[in-house]
């Protein structure tokens, strides 16, 4: 509306009239002549309004003034006017369009027209993006509560959600994840189901504005508070995100692989909350056309992580030779890399689970060839991580996240699949176990991943010399002081411990076919860490595993030499002859079930003592008394 046209002034004539009636007028008037961008018009309009008139007539619309039987037309006109003025900035962000936000979520609280919620919501968006007290006071005065309750109803890829979904956006930007996780996370989880239903139905821009949400909220530094929230509605959330996720890697849509890594961001975060059957899972489209097979979501989210895999990796390696070269890539680029191929990592290692699962657990979710297709693609993909720590070793790099990560994978896969990539394995054997992450001081988590395959490798003499020949044997044994010694890693998983323990077995009961040479120190060292792990322990199972590896060591050494040791006193001797005496009393007729459990270990212990009892008197005392 031109300033100088007739249309305008009538309005103005009738906005500064006397009477109500004739700012009603006005106003009307306004809703018909007056475009929505034409922002100068809309200040003029508003100066000749008067704020006082707007919150009279909201009120009245609400029922707060004077009882009128159009009270419903007043509201509607009221939010009408009021989201027209708010196109302005400066109106936005004005003190009395910014009070009037805890009126408008007052309006949604109750039954309204589909107009009068459309509005409201362009009210709340534009006030609040227009000033850092608008956002504050929308969230404080129950934004998301109101989100929560509102955007499982609204008509899919309406007006109405594509505006509560910038409102989300809004809100995240401000207070996720800080005040959310600790204010709102039970509206989060139902907003997030509503704003994945939206992902699965549409086939439009609005699909990719959810799946940016969703990648924000999901982000790994953020998102662990909303897993115990969101796994308490499975029947909701799980198969829609698993269609959601699924739609991207459809060949008949056109998604950047920017999305693609989102959205395989939110495959890995569905498979942490839900585990790994949500990717075998019975799946019904949200669309109602019917299930998707079930092997589907499995097929398609291995092959999009491994595609993820082999561009990523080869982008690092460009990345870092470029840095070598001194022609040094953002730091930050390198760092964003990084944590999408360990993102992509996290949803092998999962697959690799399952895999291993399968017949226990799965029955017939897993298609026989669908498992035949999934093996060979792991294989692949397993040879391509391979490749690229070859060509870290040829760079001599030994420190990196992404190289400890790629050793994990690997170590994972190969205690399913031992014989895989046999050759290139053994060949990097010594490199891999030489890895450290960002803030190791020495290698030790990359041994860690390894002890899977490490023991099932020294099962066999010929395993058990591809590992000595390249000193690997002391790796482990670093590996096991370094955990049950009196300064050990904390770890997750204490099951490391005893695979590090079966692998030493392994080695020190095949001496006869090879040689595992260790210095004195090593075996010192080796001997006073198992004297610390079982001091005060009474569980069988650690009591057996360590007498054994004790006895066996005690076949190179006597307690004369061993006294002899600066750094092994008569202290830790007195425990390690306790250790074995409280091993060999579980033998004979009246054994323990859990004796009985050990029985192999034990006729180890046994056999030992009767090899070098006379070189260790204190152990034999101990053993009598």
């Amino acid at each position: 509306m031109d300033q100088s046209s007739p249309a305008l002034d009538d309005c103005l004539k009738l906005l500064k009239g006397e009477r109500d009636e004739q700012r009603l007028a006005g106003l009307l008037l306004v809703t018909k002549f007056c475009k929505g961008d034409d922002l100068s018009s809309l200040l003029t309009i508003y100066d000749a309004v008067g704020v006082q008139f707007l919150d009279r007539l909201l009120r009245t619309g609400m029922g707060k003034g004077s009882i009128s039987e159009n009270q419903e037309a007043y509201l509607q006109l009221s939010v009408t006017v009021l989201a027209a003025f708010c196109r302005v900035p400066e109106i936005a962000a004005s003190n009395d369009m910014v009070s009037k936000i805890p009126l408008v979520l007052e309006v949604l609280s109750k039954e309204s027209g589909p107009a009068v919620l459309e509005e409201c919501y362009e009210f709340l968006y534009l006030v609040s993006t227009a000033s850092e007290d608008g956002i504050m006071t929308f969230y404080s005065s129950g934004g998301m509560k109101m989100l929560a309750s509102h955007m499982p109803n609204l008509p899919d890829g309406s007006h109405q959600m594509k505006i509560t979904m910038k409102l989300v956006q809004l809100l995240l930007t401000k207070f996720y994840p800080d005040r959310i996780n600790n204010d709102y996370l039970p509206e989060l989880s139902i907003i997030v189901a509503a704003i994945a239903r939206q992902f699965s139905i549409l086939h439009d821009a609005m699909k990719f504005d959810a799946l940016h949400i969703l990648t924000a909220i999901f982000s790994p530094k953020f998102s662990a508070p909303l897993y115990d929230s969101l796994r308490a509605l499975p029947e909701k959330i799980g198969p829609i995100i698993c269609v959601m996720v699924l739609l991207p890697f459809y060949k008949t849509v056109l998604v950047s692989p920017t999305e693609k890594l989102q959205a395989l961001i939110l495959a890995e975060s569905m498979v942490t909350i839900f585990g790994e059957k949500w990717l075998v899972g019975q799946i019904n489209s949200a669309d109602g056309k019917g299930p998707f097979p079930t092997d589907r979501c499995l097929v398609l989210v291995l092959e999009q992580s491994r595609v993820e895999v082999a561009v990523l990796l080869n982008e690092l390696a460009y990345l870092k030779d470029e840095a070598s070269k001194k022609s040094s890539p953002a730091a930050e680029t390198i760092f964003l890399k990084k944590r999408n191929v360990a993102i992509a990592f996290s949803i092998l290692e999962k697959i690799i689970n399952l895999i291993s699962n399968a017949s226990e657990n799965e029955g017939d979710l897993i298609h026989e060839n669908t498992l035949s297709m999934v093996i060979n693609g792991l294989n692949e993909t397993i040879g391509v991580v391979l490749e690229y720590l070859q060509d870290a070793k040829e760079h001599e790099q030994r420190k990196g996240d992404d190289l400890l990560a790629s050793v994990r994978v690997i170590g994972s896969y190969l205690a399913e699949a031992p014989l895989a990539c046999r050759e290139k394995v053994r060949e990097l054997l010594e490199y891999m176990l030489s890895i450290e992450g960002e803030d190791e001081p020495r290698p030790f988590y990359a041994i860690c991943f390894l002890l899977p395959m490490l023991c099932q490798l020294t099962m066999e003499v010929k395993g058990c010399k591809a590992l000595i020949s390249c000193g690997g044997h002391k790796s482990v044994v670093d590996c096991l002081v370094n955990l049950i010694g009196p300064h050990g890693y904390k770890v997750e998983d204490r099951g490391c411990i005893f695979l590090a323990c079966d692998t030493i077995l392994n080695l020190l009961l095949k001496k006869e076919q090879v040689q595992a040479p260790l210095d004195y120190s090593t075996l010192v060292n080796l001997l006073k860490a198992l004297a610390h792990w079982t001091e005060g322990v009474d569980d069988p199972s650690i009591i057996m595993m360590a007498s054994s590896i004790c006895t066996l060591l005690f076949d190179f050494t006597s307690e004369k030499a061993l006294l002899k040791h600066p750094d092994f006193d008569e202290s830790c001797l007195n425990n390690l002859s306790r250790l074995i005496a409280r091993s060999m009393a579980a033998w004979g007729q009246d054994m323990s079930d859990a004796a009985k459990a050990e029985t192999d270990l034990l006729e180890i212990v046994t056999a030992g003592y009767s090899r070098w009892v006379t070189r260790f008197p204190c152990v034999r005392d101990a053993v009598e008394r």
